[in-house]
């Protein structure tokens, strides 16, 4: 049972330049875009707490980035979590 585990800090700043009302929609995808770039899983989980976070300041103000934790098990699953969840 080997799981990588990697912490990164995400640019968001792609969501910005989407329409005003789609922003938190279009940091989500590139948030999974950047995990299947960087982890190459088989299927992404993305953790409640992360979407809440991203979504905390409504559809049109998501962060510009995010730190999160993105972990790997063998089948080739990640799971993205906050990296600030577990201090």
């Amino acid at each position: 049972m080997s799981e990588e585990e990697r912490v990164y800090t995400v640019p968001l700043g792609k969501a910005w330049i989407a329409q005003r009302y789609r922003r938190a929609e279009k940091a989500m995808m590139v948030l999974k875009k950047f995990t299947e770039r960087h982890m190459k899983p088989t299927a992404v989980v993305i953790d409640p707490a992360v979407n809440e976070y991203i979504w905390a300041r409504g559809i049109k103000k998501p962060p510009r980035k995010i730190r999160v934790k993105m972990t790997k098990d063998d089948e080739g699953v990640v799971v993205v979590e906050l990296a600030e969840a577990e201090q």
